[in-house]
């Protein structure tokens, strides 16, 4: 054996996405890539906005030989005072840039932040549906993702989650907006989250600790807002990225921020600077940093998003599919007409329509669509989803 044996063992099991990206490419390579209609992947495919252009280009022009050096494992004091105003409008809780480290991306964070976190042993809580990596990512520092339930409507199951929590919870991660279901929570169910680990916390003479990722907290729809996490509970942190937003999934940057009112937020802030430097990351990239700096609050044009989303629903509402409308991401996360959810996207498949099974996302009985992709695409997909969907009846 060339490799270690529990890394094997995962990729056996390794991500539904990514194996359906390579069926994709595997059937463009067929058929054209034209002729293929592609959902699996959530790689933004609106461009940058003129600004993020701007901004790279007027770096680059000014940019002198010492720009590239090392700088703190935490990143730029700019940038991260840039990344604090933002969140203190966002989180209405005062924040600096002491509290800011900047990341690889939101997927850089959260390794981050459960490295600085985990014993070995440890358990994380999240509720299903979620991304596939979070399993990965504590597995990774020692710890053990531990999967809830959640409502009907993919809302927070507060019952749930308290009969989850025991003496080795160290945190809860939720996704809001969520992927894969565009679900957004709403403030008084955070609220009713961050009142029960602080009871639980009390009782079990332990912190748990809230931790939230919001790449896409500016891409929602129909005037919803996500609301704030910081004055829901104090012992949290949150991770975003501008891979989504902006659209450079690429480029890997993206930020951690703890809030300000944690118990104990210096031993946090430095154990996250340790672990930035430790997992090889060592600081987020220089150039993008001093990018992002001048471009708080920007995002591509969400309206674009949401008339995809709209075209999307009501052609698969018209098709006799059931789903939730999301209220935010790019994703939609319907029911399948069978309780085998791969055989339905495998069937899915035969029209040359790539999709994700929900089971990957621990929600069996759903596929997710993403659908951050050419208007033509939807356009040309929908009698395939229709004759599918015709065969299941």
């Amino acid at each position: 054996m060339t490799i270690a044996e529990h890394i094997k063992a995962k990729q056996s099991g390794s991500s539904w996405i990514r194996k359906m990206f390579e069926e994709g490419a595997h059937l463009k390579k067929l058929y054209g890539s034209q002729n293929v209609y592609d959902f699996s992947l959530g790689n933004p495919n609106l461009k940058p906005p003129e600004t993020f252009t701007s901004a790279l280009q007027d770096i680059v022009l000014a940019s002198q030989g010492l720009d590239h050096g090392y700088m703190p494992n935490v990143g730029y004091p700019d940038a991260r005072r840039a990344v604090a105003d933002q969140l203190t409008i966002e989180q209405k809780v005062h924040v600096t840039e002491n509290e800011v480290v900047m990341t690889c991306g939101a997927a850089g964070a959260l390794n981050v932040i459960l490295k600085a976190l985990l014993d070995p042993g440890d358990e994380v809580i999240a509720p299903a549906p979620y991304f596939v990596e979070y399993t990965f990512y504590a597995d990774n520092h020692g710890g053990t993702l531990k999967i809830v339930s959640t409502t009907s409507n993919f809302d927070l199951d507060i019952d749930a989650i308290a009969a989850a929590i025991t003496v080795k919870t160290k945190a809860v991660l939720i996704n809001s907006p969520n992927n894969p279901t565009g679900h957004v929570y709403a403030k008084d169910r955070i609220d009713q989250l961050g009142a029960l680990l602080k009871a639980k916390g009390k009782a079990l003479e332990r912190t748990i600790y809230l931790i939230s990722d919001e790449p896409y907290r500016k891409i929602v729809y129909d005037d919803i807002s996500v609301p704030s996490i910081f004055t829901s509970y104090e012992e949290s942190v949150i991770t975003s990225s501008y891979s989504k937003d902006i659209s450079i999934p690429g480029e890997r940057i993206g930020f951690l921020a703890v809030n300000p009112n944690a118990r104990f937020k210096n031993d946090l802030l430095g154990g996250m600077a340790l672990a930035n430097r430790v997992l090889g990351f060592v600081n987020a990239p220089a150039l993008m940093q001093r990018v992002i700096a001048s471009l708080q609050g920007a995002s591509v044009d969400i309206s674009a998003y949401a008339r995809k989303r709209d075209f999307l629903c009501d052609g698969l509402a018209d098709s006799g599919y059931d789903f939730t409308r999301p209220a935010g991401a790019f994703y939609l996360f319907p029911k399948t007409p069978i309780s085998d959810d791969v055989k339905f996207v495998k069937t899915l498949q035969e029209e040359r329509v790539l999709v994700v099974p929900g089971s990957g996302f621990g929600g069996p009985g759903h596929f997710r669509i993403a659908f951050c992709v050419d208007d033509e695409t939807i356009i040309n997909a929908m009698p395939g989803f229709k004759r599918t969907m015709e065969k299941f009846r």
